[in-house]
């Protein structure tokens, strides 16, 4: 394993989002903080609680999701197409990196701003439910799984798209829809028959039901359903990014 170089394309990758904390960082925090005070204290008010659990932190595993998703996507996503239009891809192609080692690093550091985002939120958050956790590592593990998977996916996407455009497809048209009808505000055991079919049928439902148990320690449905959306994301997704990734699709010339 080239360690040197997996850690100099990691920290290029870390020092590009942090450069403009304001755009990755603050951004994502004030939406989300906008989405609990409006969510969490508005319908809090009148929604007292979901399942035996106050509203404002009902609410919160779901917004912690939904930050996680949302920035380890659009990082290496992001990342990778201005290196495409650059033409700067190429000389990471020629290093003597592997191409395991290149989508790792790519890989690592988006993760690494998904959970910075995530764990910035559920702080904020935390202020006004409280700090308990009630699995703490479980929830750990699953943030981390998906947000792998939601990685490899804007890796993906990034080696496909011609224009930024197609970069935003999948976060504006996919993942925000499904995140918002996948249970982050309100229960599905509460929806009418159709909307709660619906929302059965999303698996970021599961995801975010599965860090509620793990936050909260009580959810809908089985939180192992949740742990496998995650693990069969973070795997599959990995795999299609290396197999695109050594194929050299889009990114050779």
């Amino acid at each position: 394993m080239n360690g040197l170089g997996v850690r100099t394309l990691f920290s290029k990758e870390m020092r590009r989002f942090l450069r403009v904390p304001g755009q990755t960082l603050l951004s994502p925090l004030i939406t989300t903080s906008l989405y609990f005070l409006v969510f969490g204290w508005s319908l809090g008010s009148r929604i007292q609680e979901v399942d035996g659990v106050p509203y404002a932190r009902f609410i919160l595993p779901g917004l912690v999701m939904l930050g996680v998703v949302t920035n380890s996507y659009l990082n290496s996503a992001s990342s990778l197409f201005v290196m495409k239009l650059q033409g700067t891809v190429v000389d990471v192609l020629v290093s003597p990196l592997s191409y395991a080692e290149i989508l790792g690093a790519f890989v690592a550091a988006a993760v690494a701003r998904g959970m910075l985002v995530g764990g910035i939120m559920w702080l904020v958050g935390a202020l006004f439910t409280g700090f308990g956790v009630a699995h703490p590592l479980l929830a750990l593990l699953l943030l981390v799984g998906v947000a792998a998977g939601f990685a490899a996916l804007g890796f993906l996407t990034a080696t496909w798209a011609g224009s930024f455009e197609q970069v935003n497809f999948l976060p504006t048209f996919v993942v925000t829809p499904l995140t918002f009808l996948g249970g982050v505000f309100y229960s599905a055991s509460m929806a009418p028959p159709a909307l709660r079919w619906l929302t059965r049928a999303n698996p970021i439902y599961y995801l975010v039901e599965a860090l509620r148990w793990s936050v909260l320690g009580r959810a809908d449905p089985p939180p192992t359903a949740g742990f496998a959306v995650a693990a069969a994301l973070a795997v599959g997704a990995l795999l299609v990014a290396y197999a695109v990734l050594r194929s050299g699709w889009k990114l050779r010339g």
